[in-house]
């Protein structure tokens, strides 16, 4: 059973982790990841096994790592410059993780990116958010983040943002 007090530092979380992503805060969202981290964004609904079935994104705690580095050295041209974004998060659910301390959230989101690099145009991103975090240091550690896209089995446009 998920305490009230953990639902609301876990809201605490998610809130400014989505702010981290939206304000191009790569170190501070960096920060917020363990080292057995799985970001994952998969092609379509269901519980596929990523090492068998295409996803739109895969990482693992490295990979991240390699991610920032990248939109940091302002070569990444498809964020030249930043994309401009925001997210509303909504219902959300809160769960006990499978081991002790461990906790999930899930939310649906709306992403607005204006594709200032490109088109110009505002690029709407919705869908499902799974988050798993685990204590670390004052606060939480994120080591999962799924993120299903409602029209994740189309074809989309590059995710070259933290999404």
């Amino acid at each position: 059973m998920v305490t009230d007090a953990d639902e609301k530092a876990l809201t605490r979380f998610v809130y400014r982790e989505a702010r981290f992503a939206d304000e191009s805060k790569y170190d501070e969202w960096e920060a917020l990841w363990d080292d057995d981290a799985v970001y994952w964004v998969p092609r379509g609904e269901g519980d596929f096994d990523p090492a068998k079935h295409v996803s739109h994104l895969f990482d693992h705690r490295q990979r991240i790592a390699t991610r920032i580095r990248q939109l940091k050295t302002g070569y990444r041209y498809s964020q030249i410059p930043v994309s401009p974004m925001r997210r509303i998060i909504s219902n959300m659910e809160f769960f006990d993780g499978e081991k002790d301390g461990e906790l999930e959230v899930q939310y649906n989101f709306i992403l607005a990116e204006l594709a200032i690099q490109s088109t110009h145009e505002t690029i709407y991103w919705t869908g499902r958010v799974t988050l798993k975090v685990r204590p670390g240091g004052d606060d939480f550690l994120m080591f999962y983040k799924k993120i299903v896209l409602v029209n994740g089995d189309e074809p989309i446009t590059s995710l070259s943002f933290l999404i």
